[in-house]
């Protein structure tokens, strides 16, 4: 599975930003997507994540409530890819804390995904 990511950037804090992933399949049974962040040498660290089947949204306690992960049809229409999953993840009130590398991530929901993104930066500033 392909996956490819676009947003990210340079915010001040209390600000947003918007990243989409869009994945080279169509969901599949017990199919998720979401986003993980990851520091420079570090392991990757949950975020969010979307279950296509049942359209349930899980948070980082970091994320909850200023985060919201859901399905995107608009950025896979955009790729004339309509019927590949997507999903986008808007963040709001953003954080110096918030900065790192967020990388999408794609599998079967309650299982280690093998499907990674390149990543796209996020940085907060104070």
């Amino acid at each position: 599975v392909r996956l490819a990511e676009s947003g990210g950037g340079m915010v001040q804090a209390g600000e947003s930003l918007t990243l989409s992933c869009e994945a080279s399949i169509m969901p599949y049974t017990n199919f998720a997507m979401g986003w993980y962040r990851q520091a420079p040498g570090k392991e990757r660290v949950f975020v969010a994540t979307f279950s296509f089947n049942s359209g349930k949204t899980y948070y980082s306690n970091s994320a909850e409530g200023r985060f919201v992960i859901s399905r995107h049809s608009a950025a896979a229409a955009a790729s004339q890819h309509s019927a590949n999953a997507a999903v986008v993840l808007q963040m709001n009130d953003l954080r110096p804390e918030d900065t790192d590398l967020y990388v999408c991530g794609a599998g079967i929901l309650g299982s280690p995904w093998d499907s990674w993104g390149q990543g796209t930066q996020v940085t907060v500033t104070s």
